[in-house]
């Protein structure tokens, strides 16, 4: 599990977000995929704020209020994260282990390329050069069945490791890559210098998985960009 324990010794990191990206737009949407901020999400939403997010944004909800969320599953799973991480922070521990996004960091010449999974089907990708995909279709077949190897393959990582029990670490940098899982019981992660991270038993098989998605999902963008 070395890989995976790396940074389970390094010290905390405070952030108010961080920001890899010239662009700050492209900033944004790279702190919001972790979803480990809930005043970002309140920035984009005006009150009197709608379900869910009056939950979300109450200092009073239940965990109750905040299980109905997390069980209902046709709910957008960054919602759901958002609703788990309040129920953590609470403390009160899920009694289901579910993962609901994988994020894969590499640190390239050009800068951070990132992609974001979400287990519905939906993903994000920030080019290093900061230009962004956003990828909201759910009945891709094919989409879909790349999701789902990313997800399996993901599921025998987490199932090894634990959660990380510190604030989110910065991006990694230049010849680094790190694959992040967002799970009902907290944040799970691993980074190593990009060859070994893609070429280590455990890891592999999801950033094979992954890079197949980055591919088909850019692909099939610039189609629809032709027709």
């Amino acid at each position: 599990m070395g890989l995976f324990n790396f940074f389970k010794k390094s010290p905390a990191a405070k952030h108010p977000g961080f920001a890899p990206y010239k662009d700050s737009s492209a900033n944004a949407i790279y702190n919001l995929l972790f979803c480990d901020n809930l005043n970002l999400y309140n920035t984009n939403q005006q009150p009197p704020y709608t379900y869910p997010f009056d939950v979300l944004f109450s200092e009073t909800s239940s965990v109750a209020d905040l299980q109905k969320i997390t069980d209902n599953s046709t709910a957008d799973p960054r919602i759901k994260v958002l609703a788990y991480n309040k129920m953590l922070s609470a403390g009160h521990k899920p009694a289901n282990k579910e993962i609901l996004a994988v994020i894969v960091e590499v640190g390239l010449d050009g800068g951070l390329d990132v992609l974001a999974s979400f287990s519905n089907g939906t993903a994000r990708y920030i080019n290093q050069t900061g230009k962004i995909l956003v990828w909201e279709t759910t009945t891709d077949e094919k989409a879909n069945e790349l999701t789902s190897n990313l997800f399996s393959a993901s599921a025998g990582i987490v199932n090894q490791i634990g959660p990380w029990d510190k604030p989110r670490c910065p991006h990694p940098p230049k010849g680094n890559a790190r694959i992040t899982f967002l799970v009902s019981d907290g944040l799970y992660f691993g980074e190593g210098a990009v060859n070994v991270l893609f070429n280590d038993a455990m890891a592999s098989p999801a950033l094979m998985h992954a890079t197949q998605l980055m591919q088909y999902l850019t692909e099939k963008s610039l189609q629809q960009i032709k027709q």
